[in-house]
């Protein structure tokens, strides 16, 4: 059923998009075809299967070639499911948001370093809080210099233990967001996250009104120009991934786009390392999470100017020193 949803939505998707182009009025286009609506695709692995399976869609196109009337028969082949005339959303440019992640990152592991030094001193060997941040900083490739040198800035007079707080915020179009902060000043980071919620058109929520819409799971994210898609799957089922999730297609996406695309591992905590020491095994190019994210479970569609909205205001939300992460559950 989801392989059929795919292959109506694509079929969708190619006729509006030849509407779009514009057609002589000289002869009427009538196309016969069943549409099923599903933009959203989440593969489970527990069906093999179903998630390896190519699907075909026999179009009949009533088409005007030279002032007659020809019935032609068009089949296409689809693989992944296709959310029309909706391009994928990017707070920056590819690489200036793949910088500001990693800057992110290497902050969040900085705030851990400190705190956990604070609280037991510098030396992994009586500290076991510290040893564990430094082995996940090595486990998300953090390098040696960021961990130093904030052990040494938790020694700095002034310098207090980190502590992290979740707000969650009412966007635009029904959209949630949850903001995760490390801040060493609870004052100054909700002050500033009021603000700029308050500029850019969102909503405080309450305690719990929106974190009920997401689960904390791991992440390994993998480019599809990287990889064979069923060796993937093969690879993540074997070290025990819950879901491998597709990324969309958009009926309006570039080439260039298409090929930055990545695929979703998601995972438990406890199958965690062992994905990341298979995908190394066998030489596949990765992206690690921040130590954990927070997934939707259920994906929401807005319009255009809602998007647009949203993104700005986590785009500005980000901007700030304490926030560490934001999390949408717009599609």
């Amino acid at each position: 059923m989801g392989s059929l949803s795919s292959s109506s939505m694509r079929a969708f998707g190619s006729i509006l998009h030849r509407f779009s182009n514009g057609f002589s009025s000289k002869c009427p286009i009538t196309i016969s075809f069943a549409v099923k609506r599903n933009c959203l695709l989440s593969r489970k692995l527990s069906s093999l299967s179903a998630i390896s399976t190519y699907t075909s869609l026999s179009l009949y196109e009533n088409k005007c070639i030279d002032n007659n009337n020809v019935l032609q028969l068009r089949k296409l082949w689809t693989f992944s499911p296709l959310c029309m005339g909706r391009r994928s959303s990017k707070i920056a440019g590819r690489k200036g948001a793949q910088d500001a992640k990693k800057a992110k990152l290497y902050s969040r592991i900085g705030k851990e370093v400190v705190s956990a030094v604070k609280k037991g001193g510098p030396s992994p060997i009586s500290n076991m809080t510290l040893a564990a941040v430094l082995e996940k900083a090595k486990e998300l490739d953090v390098p040696k210099e960021i961990l130093d040198r904030n052990i040494k800035r938790a020694s700095e007079k002034g310098q207090e233990a980190y502590i992290e707080k979740i707000y969650e915020v009412y966007g635009y179009g029904g959209a949630s967001m949850v903001v995760e902060v490390s801040t060493d000043k609870i004052n100054r980071s909700v002050a500033k996250i009021r603000e700029v919620v308050k500029d850019y058109g969102g909503k405080m929520a309450d305690s719990g009104s929106v974190m009920f819409k997401f689960r904390r799971v791991r992440v390994v994210n993998v480019r599809v120009t990287d990889v064979d898609k069923d060796q993937l799957l093969v690879i993540a089922l074997d070290a025990g991934a819950e879901d491998v999730i597709e990324p969309p297609v958009y009926e309006d996406e570039i080439e260039e786009d298409r090929l930055e695309s990545q695929y979703k591992i998601v995972s438990s905590s406890d199958n965690y390392t062992a994905i990341l020491s298979k995908l190394r095994e066998e030489g596949i190019k990765f992206e690690p999470d921040n130590g954990s994210e927070l997934l939707p479970l259920t994906a929401i569609e807005v319009d255009d100017e809602a998007m647009d909205l949203n993104k700005e205001l986590m785009s500005k939300l980000l901007e700030l020193d304490d926030v560490d992460a934001v999390y949408t559950d717009q599609l």
